[in-house]
């Protein structure tokens, strides 16, 4: 279910991240020089995680789309019934020579979503709306579950992270409707409340990574 309304209790976003400055990740040089990598990530409703990546320095391109279940059930309406083993989730396409994969990570868990509650972002409740890695290589398996630990040893949330750090079986695009949706849909009561605050707590954190125009130089 993803509430349609305004949301009073929208403030809490924040509410789970550290008060205290987070942690760059301690992660080895990429082995490979190239200028495109890709990652999959989810993390609640695929709409704010997608904005807030169009508005990320280095990020070349963003697809949302559903990971973690079949192809036949890849639709937003059966995903949304909780039981086909998706997550909704938004595939990033970077330059590594922009921005590193322990950037795009930390932003994942300092700006994108909350990282310490199973199944659920604020209101959307199920294992769509779970937290995930889905990794296509060791390098990326390896460095998401370091920073986990990193950042669970530095006590940097008040609960453990719950992400999931599990391999990529493949993202099957979402309908063209939800591609960019935020981007088409500003207003909508959602999209403010929930997903608006995220880029904005990207351009206060993390200055030096936003953006203000996104892929193609819309605004």
């Amino acid at each position: 279910m993803r509430f349609s309304g305004i949301l009073v209790g929208s403030l809490l976003a924040s509410a789970a991240f550290a008060a205290t400055s987070f942690p760059d990740p301690t992660l080895p040089a990429p082995a490979t020089t190239e200028k495109k990598a890709v990652v999959v990530l989810a993390g609640g409703c695929f709409w704010g995680l997608e904005g807030v990546y169009e508005h990320t320095k280095g990020v070349l391109d963003t697809k949302v789309g559903y990971s973690g279940g079949a192809k036949k059930t890849a639709t937003y309406h059966q995903v949304s019934e909780g039981n086909t083993g998706h997550a909704e989730s938004i595939q990033v396409t970077y330059d590594p020579s922009v921005i590193s994969y322990g950037q795009i990570l930390k932003i994942f868990f300092d700006v994108a979503h909350d990282p310490t509650t199973l199944n659920r972002q604020h209101y959307d409740v199920g294992t769509q709306y779970r937290s995930a890695i889905f990794y296509a290589n060791d390098e990326q398996k390896t460095g998401a579950e370091t920073y986990i630990k990193q950042l669970n040893a530095a006590k940097v949330f008040k609960d453990p992270i719950v992400t999931a750090v599990v391999p990529l079986e493949a993202f099957y695009l979402a309908e063209d409707y939800h591609q960019h949706y935020l981007d088409h849909n500003p207003t909508q009561p959602y999209i403010v409340a929930q997903d608006l605050p995220k880029i904005e707590d990207l351009k206060k954190r993390y200055p030096e990574w936003y953006r203000k125009e996104i892929n193609g130089g819309k605004k």
